[in-house]
């Protein structure tokens, strides 16, 4: 749910000023100009129609990942094996940004070890399963925000509809909320899954959670 919206008069200006706070930072640019640009020439515009999620599920296979046809809520979103696909596009190609910047150690872990996601039905089994706690949890999921907006717009769906669904331009007239966005980017850099234009790639992070500190320090 965005926090506060931004009307379709004030999205050019929010644009503007949030990319003025990244220059120098080519990488965190050049990923936040590939989300801008994918913005549909009119808001209204039908979004996770059948065609997206079509795109979205042929990219999860993209990683060989097995799927099911079924809803998260018959048991989970990912059960450590199989994704399942009755569900929005972009949130099917979030799983693919959390298959990505998982700890390999939580790979084959329901919902990644992250404990119950908002879709998961089997919630109990989901969060004893979780191995990931605190601010690194949730600085997991800002990984897996991004990663999976950035492979939306690759892919060519409107991926500026996450963006802002998901909070990131919250704020965006102040430094704060392009500094995240810059961080955040760093992380995925650190652990391969993007190239030095902000690309996603079909890489998996291969550092252990106790490696991972180096990079988030």
């Amino acid at each position: 749910m965005i926090l506060t919206p931004i009307s379709p008069e004030d999205l050019p200006q929010a644009l503007t000023t949030f990319a003025g706070f990244l220059a120098g930072n080519p990488v965190a640019e050049a990923a936040f100009q590939r989300i801008a640009a994918s913005t549909p020439a009119t808001l209204d515009c039908p979004y996770d129609t059948p065609a997206h999620r079509a795109e979205a599920v042929e990219l999860v296979k993209r990683f060989g990942l097995a799927t099911m046809d079924e809803k998260p809520e018959k048991a989970f979103s990912y059960d450590g094996t199989i994704l399942r696909t009755d569900s929005e596009a972009y949130v099917l190609i979030h799983e693919v940004g959390h298959y990505q910047v998982c700890a390999p150690e939580r790979r084959s872990l329901p919902d990644f070890g992250l404990g119950a996601g908002p879709e998961t039905g089997r919630t109990g089994e989901a969060d004893a399963a979780q191995s990931l706690f605190g601010d690194r949890r949730e600085e997991e999921e800002q990984m897996a925000s991004l990663l999976g907006i950035l492979w939306e717009a690759e892919i060519g769906q409107p991926a500026l509809f996450a963006f802002m669904e998901q909070n990131w331009m919250e704020g965006w007239q102040r430094p704060g909320a392009a500094g995240h966005f810059a961080y955040v980017i760093r992380l995925l850099s650190g652990i391969g899954v993007i190239d030095a234009e902000g690309r996603p790639l079909t890489t998996l992070r291969d550092l252990s959670d106790a490696a991972f500190e180096a990079i988030a320090a």
